[in-house]
């Protein structure tokens, strides 16, 4: 494995960790901070983080995303309004298991997604990895009971958190096909996206203020707004963009399944559980999957552009 693809893969998993992290505290704060709320802030944080770091990087490339035009709208409602809406929704009506269980659909929606989109058939040593994973997190999800999953229920937060998981597949495919259009470096348009996705959000935030839905801004709020701008936002989606540019869309959707793990891992810190056997057969086979999915080499992918490795560790990303 070369080093961009190694650093492409640590990357993606660093951004499971943060996001699995971030299920954590939208779940533990969904009593506290109302859901578009909770987005907004998160956004307009995350943009006052982003534009001393990449705002004279933006400047600079400003004709090269006026190309991109209604490409770059639609990919900033995609990512940034949209998705964190329905998650953030999601987690006020159904249980985080539930959300974790749903969002692991991401690597198959992006499968197909990929190969009728993109024509990006993976070989079958990544469909064998596909199922294994997928394998161990059943596992894992049912705590080596697989009848527990038949009796998950599905509510209005389930069937929004399926949403929110196809919402995510179909903009990652469509970073991947208008690639051309976003040759910039991968913190620039993360800025350019929240730029833009955070006017989006602000008409359902002005709605629930106009409900009377509020938050106090107590410590514990405002640590977890913090930790979503910071980790689930800024970290999380440089690192996803950074690796969807060199891998692909459907193999780095493989590393969605790597945030039950850490969910196991962050709950057992969080909450002193201790790991039980099925946790460490379960992640066994996730990462078996993921291993055998990330050598597979059948992706008709073009090459990697010079510009998909401008925020790789050691270069500069602004």
């Amino acid at each position: 494995m070369t080093r961009p693809l190694l650093w492409a893969w640590l990357g993606l998993a660093l951004a499971s960790l943060c996001w699995a992290g971030n299920a954590l505290v939208a779940r533990a704060f969904a009593g506290d901070i109302p859901p578009f709320s909770l987005g907004f802030w998160r956004w307009a944080l995350a943009l006052g983080l982003l534009l001393p770091l990449a705002g004279a990087s933006l400047w600079r490339h400003r004709q090269l995303l006026r190309r991109a035009g209604w490409r770059l709208w639609l990919a900033a409602l995609l990512a940034i309004t949209t998705f964190n809406s329905l998650l953030y929704s999601a987690a006020h009506s159904t249980a985080a298991i539930n959300i974790t269980l749903l969002s692991t659909c991401l690597p198959l929606a992006t499968f197909l997604m990929a190969g009728l989109l993109l024509g990006e058939w993976p070989p079958r040593r990544a469909w064998l990895g596909l199922i294994l994973a997928f394998a161990g997190l059943l596992w894992l999800l049912s705590r080596g009971q697989l009848s527990l999953l038949w009796q998950l229920s599905f509510s209005r937060g389930d069937l929004l958190m399926l949403l929110a998981t196809l919402d995510w597949a179909l903009y990652s495919v469509l970073l991947r096909r208008w690639q051309g259009y976003f040759q910039v470096p991968p913190l620039t348009l993360l800025t350019a996206l929240v730029l833009l996705g955070l006017p989006l959000q602000a008409p359902l935030y002005l709605y629930e203020l106009s409900q009377g839905l509020r938050f106090a801004p107590s410590s514990g709020n405002l640590l977890a707004i913090a930790y979503t701008a910071a980790c689930a936002s800024v970290l999380a989606y440089f690192l996803w963009n950074q690796g969807v540019r060199v891998l692909g869309a459907a193999r780095a959707a493989m590393s969605n399944y790597l945030m039950p793990v850490f969910a196991v891992l962050l709950g057992s810190l969080w909450l002193d559980e201790q790991l039980q056997h099925y946790h460490w057969s379960g992640a066994a086979l996730i990462f078996i999957g993921l291993l055998l999915a990330g050598r597979g080499t059948g992706f008709n992918a073009p090459r990697v552009p010079p510009a998909a490795t401008a925020g790789a560790p050691g270069r500069s990303s602004v």
